[in-house]
């Protein structure tokens, strides 16, 4: 018995290529993208990017691993023959940092791209999608609870304060039964940063990352143990993460109490935040947050502990403690 093939019908089926990306264009980046399939490689490159120094020796690289000095260098060929990186004879070593055209790219994939991988997804979209629908109503009596509460405020500001807080944390933090409850602390938060009055308040620190799941996080409750209450800090992030590493909850409970740790969350970065803050400290965001007059901005380049190892974490928590004492010390003064 002989089958006939189907015929596509043209009409509904009319696919568009155009827009996918070039050969030339994923020729190339399929080329870096394989220079860097080696997780020593990964590595030495969030090493680099994130030395205080901006560029790292071949000496310190070699540290990250027992294997041979050869292989070092030669996995460190790779990067750069791939165009990651650029070398500097100076003596004996080889000093190593990040091409310039090419640190955006590597900020998103160490901070954006890695972590983001390393999370379970945690619900069908069938599931998300039903969970959406249940949820607004009672976002919606969310929303007429707080503006009744807060009646010196402008009622349609609450309300619209409300959705808009609900509506930044949906869009990447998981769907549970605590939504609610985190987009109620997201929109108090907003709504005392749009009534904070500069100068006569506590001085305020927010600390930006891009998945906020990590170092901004650690930072801002460091700064809020360290200060004894002296000094306000808050975090947020330019691409909010589902959920905070686990690795840096269990060190955010060393810092807090285990219910306040527990409760930390992703939050998406806003201009009231940015407004509200005397310093605004990035920490591998690069240039993405608006720059308000009367606001001091810092940049911290500290490793990730959601990538670090067991030592590389606690090193960099004594890194990011050394940078809290010293901003305590400047807004005390």
């Amino acid at each position: 018995m002989t089958t006939t093939p189907a015929v596509i019908d043209a009409e509904t089926c009319t696919p568009s290529v155009d827009y996918a990306i070039g050969p030339e264009a994923a020729t190339q980046v399929a080329a870096t993208l394989k220079a860097l399939a080696e997780p020593l490689r990964l590595r030495m490159l969030s090493a680099i990017a994130t030395d205080p120094r901006g560029e790292s020796c071949v000496c310190d690289l070699a540290e990250l691993t027992d294997v041979s000095q050869p292989t070092v260098s030669h996995h460190l060929k790779v990067m750069k023959d791939a165009g990651l990186l650029a070398s500097e004879r100076r003596g004996t070593w080889v000093w190593y940092r990040i091409v310039s055209a090419r640190k955006t790219a590597v900020t998103a994939l160490l901070d954006s791209f890695a972590p983001a991988s390393l999370l379970a997804i945690s619900e069908t979209e069938q599931g998300r999608a039903e969970a959406l629908r249940t949820m607004d109503a009672r976002v919606g009596r969310l929303a007429s609870e707080l503006a009744d509460e807060l009646s010196d405020m402008n009622r349609d500001l609450v309300v619209a304060i409300v959705r808009e807080s609900y509506a930044g944390l949906v869009r990447s933090a998981k769907l549970t039964q605590h939504m609610i409850p985190l987009a109620e602390r997201f929109a108090r938060q907003r709504l005392a940063d749009l009534s904070r009055t500069k100068g006569t308040a506590v001085p305020q620190v927010l600390f930006v990352c891009v998945a906020n799941a990590g170092r901004s996080q650690l930072a801002a409750a460091l700064v809020n143990q360290l200060s004894d209450g002296t000094i306000i800090a808050r975090s947020a992030g330019s691409t909010p993460a589902a959920d905070v590493h686990p690795r840096v909850r269990t060190l955010l409970a060393d810092i807090e109490t285990p219910e306040v740790a527990e409760k930390a969350f992703p939050k998406p970065l806003t201009d009231d935040a940015v407004r509200a803050a005397d310093v605004v400290i990035t920490m591998g965001c690069g240039d993405v947050c608006p720059i308000i007059p009367g606001v001091r901005y810092e940049d911290w380049p500290v490793g990730d502990p959601a990538l670090a190892s067991d030592l590389g974490v606690a090193a960099i928590r004594d890194d990011i403690a050394t940078r809290v004492h010293t901003l305590i010390a400047t807004l005390k003064n």
